[in-house]
């Protein structure tokens, strides 16, 4: 190149460099200009959801866009706490009709040996109608475009997009019917099929004739053809549901993605041939009625859900919690939502990038990995979280809540030395669950980011209790203001009585040993295992560690041949029985494969639990639940653990996120305010030039000489 060519680039870059910085945009901007004053939500995910079809759809990934598109019969109330369910498309949430043998109508406190029957009955909304799509798309003459193609018709149709035409329709009740009959297709997987065949009456039935029903030409079941005994349409807006027994708990299983509403024609415009092969399924592109439907489904860069045209709109809640007005959380109250007009998550495997990315302003909302945990939270003095000053710059806001979960360590109660009913094994436990100390493990481990436990039910649901009246009074004592954990004397005390003095057996004299069931999960796990030899053998006990992988050690607990184990539990659905059903003895996992993963029995418990269960919430069922909470506590088959704290940052520009831990459909609640994101990118995201003016000049003053020497020659070559 002629050396006036690299002087005459050297000045381009320079005052390109220049007039770049002097612009209005974002040099390291992943998005396009055209978004910086729209309504536009960027997050991110970490794995493709495996199921976006609703009847198999259980795990959180698949939420965060499932919630979005479908819509149950109920939801839970964005702002209230302890949570509660509001209508979504039902007219009211449904209430349960409880008769006798002789059609009697009982009260909602009915034993429930006095029942015979428990109906349902649900009213939808009118003229709610479906997202456009192509499985309603029709003909002139009124017939379905789309249904009835070959594979060579659809051989240039590679994702949902390429179908031209699309239609919708009005929601109707048979499409929630629809939908609880997919529970029991044999070529569908559905989590919930066997549990909810237990009370759905019917459902099992409808499985056992399903198997054997012939499929059409296409490979599909038309399960308009098959009749479901417990679930039965009344007119185009009216359904009943009838069920086995009592199961208050039935009405929060309403609000999850199994019991949204399924259209006949969707179901049959996927079972087409050729369809699966191009990952045209219900599985990558859902049908809903929300307020938002997927439209670009990339798995491996990203995926972008848009407002449904369609949508009716919903209205912001007007009431929430006394202290939601002072929080900025009803600043949109009576507004129309959703607010948000797209959402684009873009895959991000590893957290550091994505951690970045929400610092330089590119996702609007972010959890806290414990690698960057020391960027943004510092504790006070009293032990309260807060952001650090780098936060604070930013105008961030910190969101935290109580899971409603718990993680706790379980003793397999029919182990020989560490189960059962002697107060020997009793007294084992009780000073285990003194040492341990859950205080230390969530500073060190979890960053603070929990709450000790004092039972198995977490705060939020109901039966928890807060304060002095709620700790366990035989692991913490009332101290002030706060639970105090009891001291290690207090323990190695129990330890005698029990026969295990300094750690060894008093008849024998062999020192005692402990085995704790972990799951190897890499280097990281070495030191919090470390931990826990440490914490038993404040009473002299040897804790041995046997880790295996997650199959291996679900099957230890299945068969029963674990000692010790840690383990958790995170909420289905907001009730104390949700939680209690961990300890009910009928669940044990050696005998039914059940969630009671300690083998734990104790009749008193479990007809406590029988009664608890049907009951509704109020003084009555408290008072039981306070019965069951101090046997457990008493026999301790757990160390109770600690319940997870979420936290989240939010940058000034993202409103309404008030968490909602048990709601997975909150994106239509979100605001945007996008020109103070565009104004804080900017600030943000300064570029540093100097290293590069100063790279620039450089090149510059080394080919002054070189340029010098050139033009010395071109002379002398003239002359």
């Amino acid at each position: 190149m002629h050396i006036s060519q690299v002087i005459r680039l050297v000045l381009i870059g320079l005052s390109g460099m220049f007039l770049c910085s002097c612009g209005n945009g974002v040099w390291n901007n992943p998005y396009p200009r055209s978004h910086d004053n729209k309504s536009i939500f960027y997050g991110s995910f970490t794995e493709r959801p495996k199921h976006l079809d609703p009847v198999s759809s259980y795990s959180e990934n698949e939420a965060q866009f499932n919630a979005q598109i479908y819509e149950p019969l109920v939801q839970y109330h964005f702002l209230k706490r302890p949570y509660e369910l509001t209508p979504l498309t039902a007219t009211a949430v449904p209430e349960p009709e409880y008769r006798d043998s002789r059609g009697k109508l009982l009260s909602s406190e009915a034993e429930v040996g006095e029942i015979d029957s428990v109906v349902y009955r649900i009213e939808i909304q009118p003229k709610i109608l479906y997202q456009p799509h192509p499985a309603f798309a029709e003909l002139k003459n009124g017939k379905l475009r789309y249904h009835g193609m070959s594979a060579k018709d659809i051989q240039d149709h590679h994702t949902l997009a390429d179908f031209r035409h699309t239609g919708t329709r009005e929601l109707t009740a048979h499409d929630y019917v629809y939908q609880m009959k997919r529970l029991a297709h044999p070529r569908i997987h559905s989590p919930i099929a066997g549990f909810m065949g237990r009370y759905i009456v019917g459902l099992n039935e409808l499985q056992a004739e399903l198997k054997e029903a012939t499929v059409d030409d296409r490979g599909f079941i038309d399960l308009r053809e098959f009749d479901l005994s417990g679930v039965k349409v009344i007119d185009r807006y009216r359904f009943e549901i009838r069920l086995k027994e009592k199961y208050p708990q039935f009405v929060y299983w309403l609000a999850m993605p199994f019991f949204a509403p399924m259209p006949w024609e969707a179901d049959r415009f996927y079972a087409q041939a050729g369809m699966k092969d191009r990952n045209i399924t219900l599985d990558w592109y859902p049908v809903g009625t929300g307020p938002y439907m997927l439209t670009e489904n990339n798995p491996n860069r990203r995926m972008v859900m848009q407002r449904n045209p369609n949508f009716r709109g919903e209205a912001y809640p007007s009431h929430g919690m006394p202290d939601d007005e002072a929080a900025g959380w009803l600043k949109t109250a009576g507004q129309t939502m959703p607010f948000i007009d797209v959402a684009y998550y873009s895959l991000e495997k590893e957290a550091i990038p994505g951690w970045t990315k929400f610092l330089q302003g590119f996702y609007d909302s972010s959890g806290i990995v414990s690698d960057s945990f020391d960027q943004a939270i510092k504790f006070s003095t009293e032990g309260e979280a807060e952001l650090t000053q780098r936060m604070r710059d930013r105008n961030m806001r910190l969101a935290t809540a109580v899971r409603a979960s718990t993680s706790y360590i379980g003793f397999n109660m029919t182990d020989r030395i560490v189960g059962g009913d002697s107060e020997r094994a009793r007294l084992l436990r009780r000073a285990i669950s003194i040492a341990v100390d859950y205080e230390e493990l969530i500073s060190i481990f979890a960053n603070g980011r929990g709450l000790p436990a004092q039972g198995p039910i977490p705060p939020g649901i109901f039966g928890q209790i807060d304060g002095a009246r709620g700790i366990n009074p035989y692991v913490y004592e009332w101290s002030g203001d706060r639970a105090a954990r009891k001291s290690i004397d207090e323990a190695k005390v129990l330890m005698t009585r029990a026969g295990y003095p300094n750690g060894r057996d008093a008849e024998t004299g062999e020192p005692l040993s402990l085995y704790f069931e972990a799951i190897a999960s890499g280097p990281g796990s070495k030191s919090i295992l470390n931990w826990y030899r440490k914490q038993f053998a404040k009473l002299g006990i040897q804790l041995v560690i046997r880790t295996t992988d997650y199959n291996r050690f679900q099957e230890k607990i299945r068969t029963g041949t674990s000692q010790i184990f840690g383990w958790g539990w995170n909420a289905d659905y907001p009730d104390p029985e949700n939680f209690l059903f961990l300890l009910y003895g009928p669940n044990a996992k050696i005998t039914s494969q059940g969630e009671n993963a300690s083998n734990y029995q104790n009749d008193k418990f479990d007809a406590l639990f029988v009664r608890m269960r049907a009951m509704p919430n109020g003084p009555a069922r408290q008072v039981l639940i306070d019965q069951m909470i101090e046997i457990v506590r008493w026999d301790a088959p757990w160390l109770w653990g600690y319940h997870p704290k979420a936290y989240s940052l939010y940058p000034q520009w993202y409103g309404n996120a008030k968490p909602n831990l048990m709601a997975r459909n909150t994106l239509k609640y979100k605001t945007i305010d996008p020109i103070q994101r565009a104004k804080m990118r900017k600030q943000w995201n300064q570029p540093v030039v100097w290293p590069l003016i100063i790279f620039f000049c450089l090149i510059f003053m080394s080919a002054i000489p070189a340029y010098r020497s050139y033009r010395r020659k071109q002379q002398e070559t003239l002359k």
